[in-house]
């Protein structure tokens, strides 16, 4: 096989850690990721908007499909770094984003992903890493995944000094920096 017919093989992740836009900052700057999306997952409503997904009557999760190069960083990687950046332990909620849109939830893509991530909780919580008990749901993805709109992609980085980026992206991002800097993209 010639170099050229070679493709990189790649992984997918689909993660809900809250509000979509502090964990897609995170995972833009992860070293081996190669594309993060901001979208909707888990619900019952086909190509919701925003706005429906805000209402907390789809049944979706904001969530990032974040695409990665598993030779460069592990799955069970990518989980360590979803699990220290946001607070598994609240139902329903991220700090004041109150409702089942901001669950702490991974969609897997397979029964590996899905024994993975069953093991990472076993093991976080073994370790009393957390206070209290992680509530994070491990549920298959199928095909209920759904991009959202194009002004949510990339919004950490098109409006920092936004208020709500400002007060709780930033110092999320500041959060992964320091304990993940072996991680940071060049």
């Amino acid at each position: 096989m010639t170099q050229q017919n070679e493709q990189a093989r790649t992984e997918t992740a689909t993660l809900g850690g809250g509000c979509f836009w502090c964990t897609e900052a995170v995972f833009l700057a992860v070293q081996g990721v190669e594309s993060v999306e901001s979208g909707y997952a888990g619900g019952r409503v086909v190509n919701p908007s925003y706005e429906q997904v805000c209402s907390g009557d789809t049944g979706h999760a904001e969530v990032v499909k974040v695409v990665f190069d598993p030779s460069v960083i592990g799955y069970r990687e990518i989980l360590e770094i979803f699990f220290a950046t946001h607070d598994p332990t609240q139902l329903n909620r991220q700090g004041n984003d109150v409702g089942t849109q901001y669950r702490s939830a991974v969609f897997t893509h397979s029964d590996e992903q899905r024994a993975t991530a069953l093991d990472v909780i076993e093991e976080l919580g073994r370790e009393d890493v957390f206070d209290k008990t992680i509530v994070t749901q491990v549920v298959p993805l199928d095909d209920d995944y759904f991009p959202a709109e194009a002004y949510h992609q990339n919004y950490f980085a098109q409006h920092p000094d936004q208020g709500y980026c400002a007060a709780v992206v930033g110092p999320k991002v500041a959060k992964f920096r320091k304990k993940f800097a072996h991680r940071l993209k060049a």
